[in-house]
């Protein structure tokens, strides 16, 4: 665990040794604010609730996480540190995990950004912290869930621009997996079965039900599963790389 830290922290320390960083999370305040104040019509619902600023954070993460993520390893294989990395006392699991972990508490801090908005709430109204909590919850989960999608597509790949386009195009059909545009895909002798495995798999269905202050342990374990299995195959492809 020692190890694991020690690339967390160095990670976590290099995100804020560029002002990349500082960019990222402006940014994503800035879009955060207007898909909730405008898109969202955040007063003009007259709600005391979040959501109008959580709805659209699917959307937000579906650009703005594979930009974080597209460099984790595409990054490390061009510029050839990886092989630096891979000759240190440190197995692979500890460097994959070091690393997600580090981009995840970065996409943490940002989602704190967004604190401000629930104050607003408070004073404005009565709502129920506990659905802000959870919502607060839901979104940290599928922001891990969509950095460890983009962490292993960007292993794939030496260039930064391709595992974006590909974190994109792979997180977009994840999202939308419930959706009639994804399953109509499928053709009719295809088992129904296997459809609505597919659709179950769709980020949207499970991250509205907690933004609901429905904390259903099945949708965690879907987020810590889905977290996991992606992580794990993302060690598979850097021993593969290394290999080969």
């Amino acid at each position: 665990m020692r190890v694991t830290t020690a690339i967390f922290r160095r990670e976590l320390r290099g995100y804020f040794a560029t002002p990349v960083a500082y960019v990222f999370i402006v940014i994503f305040l800035l879009l955060a604010g207007v898909f909730t104040f405008y898109m969202g019509s955040f007063f003009d619902r007259n709600q005391a609730d979040l959501e109008s600023a959580f709805g659209f954070h699917p959307w937000l993460y579906l650009f703005l996480v594979p930009a974080i993520s597209m460099r984790l390893w595409a990054e490390e294989r061009h510029s050839g540190s990886i092989e630096l990395l891979m000759t240190l006392p440190v197995t692979m699991m500890q460097a994959v995990l070091g690393k997600f972990l580090a981009a995840w508490a970065f996409l943490g801090l940002a989602l704190l950004g967004t604190l401000p908005v629930w104050l607003t709430v408070n004073y404005l109204g009565a709502p129920d912290n506990g659905v802000a909590f959870a919502g607060y919850l839901g979104s940290f989960l599928m922001a891990g869930a969509y950095l460890a999608v983009g962490a292993c597509l960007s292993a794939t790949t030496r260039n930064q621009v391709i595992a974006f386009v590909v974190s994109v195009m792979a997180l977009l059909m994840l999202t939308l997996a419930g959706w009639p545009m994804v399953t109509d895909l499928f053709p009719d002798w295809v088992p129904q079965v296997f459809v609505d495995a597919i659709a179950s798999l769709s980020f949207l269905t499970h991250f509205e039900a907690i933004s609901r202050g429905v904390l259903d342990l099945r949708d965690l374990l879907f987020f810590c599963t889905f977290i996991a299995l992606w992580l794990f195959a993302n060690a598979v492809v850097i021993e593969r790389r290394k290999a080969g």
